[in-house]
């Protein structure tokens, strides 16, 4: 880079970009691009900034002038921060970088050129990309992260013939490919929507030229996974272990492949393949498992996550609290509370406890399926556990406990509501009026409501026009009960 005849390189590069693109054209061709810019970073130098706005905010003729009156001598550091937030400003960058070649030479490194490469790349000025790469090659800047860059740009804008020209032309420019070529072309094409088969077919035609390894299975069945093809993952899948055999640190194929048949609703086949893998030392690990079963969760379909689970379990990966409550949950929706309760049971066995998400869950099961004794004897294990239930599931199990007979457990509940003091508890206190009152014990309800409404708890006009009616129907005595607590409730809102 301190060699003399480097002097003029960029300004070779500068001359040859800048003649077949006009920056009002650019501006039209990217209009709606949102490139990360100096203004969206939370701290950037004050040199950086100087640089920046004159990028962005000079006419192209003007940059040079002004940046050489800047009075900022460019670094290498300085000239790489510069261009990775000149992405919007393309021409102004290329004018920059221009004038950092010819202002301090050894401020224009190896990886601002790539950084060039790059810029022009996601621009999709590929005739200045190509300028830069021949002159990069007259220097002796080539290397193969320059190609993956391009790789990449012309993949995003939907070029991949000439991306794939790209990769044969690789070797006119002394870089010969590699598998790492080919596997940053692979990556290039399945990132972008339903590009994997266009990939495969390219893999399937250099696959004998040079031969793959597990990171190409990976990227390609990872492909797979995001179109949920199942059956190109299988294929692709059994080519890998013909080819590379089993290989332990190739996780990532495994777990998009194991991912695909989940998706695809193929979830015995995940277990049998996961058996094979389990044969061979493979595993996936938690991250699968996790995913697996958000996808299962979403489906509501516990049946099929109950047997993935404790093939998780059996080969001696270890759930989280996340995973357990996501079982727990599911298990819950589809009623199935003694599987909800083994695992619940199990969690201390793996180090894991209960959370309040944990015990609500299956308490509201409990409530919603009307199992009274167990409502009663689970919400005590709760509140010992120092993890109550909350309002809304306090107020759902007060209204059963009173329709199915057992008051008493309902008024537990209340008290503990009072104790626990989590405001606002008037749905509470509205459930378990209606509750005393329909069991007709009338004196507990004005003891009640009398409180409740000492404690500034509020009776709802609804609540008290339904205590109106049947109280009126239940004699003198019960109306006399009404009429107190109807006064005692006006002067509580005036």
């Amino acid at each position: 880079m301190g060699d003399s005849r480097n002097m003029n390189y960029p300004s070779r590069l500068a001359q040859s970009m800048l003649k077949s693109q006009h920056p009002e054209k650019l501006l039209h061709e990217n209009q709606g691009i949102k490139f990360p810019t100096y203004h969206d970073l939370p701290y950037v130098t004050p040199r950086t900034r100087i640089l920046c706005d004159i990028v962005y905010n000079t006419q192209n003729s003007d940059i040079e002038a002004a940046l050489n009156s800047s009075g900022i001598t460019p670094s290498c550091e300085l000239v790489e921060e510069v261009l990775k937030l000149s992405y919007g400003s393309p021409n102004g960058a290329v004018s920059f970088f221009r004038w950092a070649g010819l202002t301090y030479k050894p401020s224009v490194s190896v990886y601002s050129w790539n950084l060039m490469v790059d810029l022009l790349g996601k621009n999709k000025m590929f005739d200045q990309l190509w300028a830069a790469i021949r002159s990069m090659k007259e220097e002796g800047l080539l290397s193969l992260a320059t190609f993956v860059s391009v790789f990449g740009s012309y993949c995003t804008a939907g070029k991949f013939e000439d991306a794939i020209m790209t990769f044969e032309t690789m070797h006119k420019y002394g870089i010969e490919p590699d598998v790492v070529a080919v596997n940053s072309l692979l990556s290039a094409m399945c990132r972008e929507k339903d590009q994997t088969k266009r990939a495969y077919n390219f893999f399937d035609r250099m696959k004998l030229k040079i031969p793959p390894d597990g990171d190409t299975f990976a990227i390609l069945l990872e492909g797979w996974e995001k179109e949920r093809n199942v059956s190109k993952a299988k294929t692709t899948f059994g080519e890998m272990v013909v080819r590379v055999g089993w290989d332990v640190k190739n996780m990532a194929a495994y777990t998009a492949f194991l991912m695909t048949l989940v998706r695809g609703s193929q979830v015995d086949e995940a277990v049998k393949f996961f058996q094979l893998m389990k044969g061979k030392g493979c595993l996936p690990g938690l991250k699968f498992f996790t995913n697996a079963l958000d996808i299962l969760v979403k489906k509501n379909d516990s049946t099929q996550a109950v047997p993935l689970w404790d093939s998780m379990v059996g080969s001696g990966i270890m759930p989280n609290l996340i995973t357990f409550n996501a079982m727990i949950g599911l298990l819950c929706n589809n009623n199935d509370i003694e599987n909800a309760f083994r695992f619940l049971d199990d969690m201390p066995f793996y180090g894991v406890f209960p959370d309040s998400q944990t015990y609500n869950m299956i308490f509201e099961c409990l409530i919603n399926n009307k199992k009274v004794r167990e409502v009663a004897s689970f919400f005590r294990e709760m509140t010992k556990n120092e993890f109550p239930p909350t309002l809304a599931n306090c107020a759902a199990a007060i209204e059963m406990l009173f329709e199915r007979d057992d008051p008493e457990t309902g008024i537990e509940i209340w008290n503990s509501v009072l104790v626990n003091r989590v405001m606002p508890i008037d749905d509470c206190a509205n459930i378990l009026l209606l509750g005393l009152c329909t069991l007709g014990r009338f004196s507990e309800l004005k003891r009640f409501a009398y409180d409740m409404l000492d404690q500034r708890i509020i009776i709802y006009e609804v609540t008290m026009r339904r205590l109106q009616k049947a109280l009126y129907k239940e004699g003198r005595s019960a109306r006399d009960i009404f009429d107190s607590l109807e006064r005692r409730w006006k002067a509580s809102l005036a």
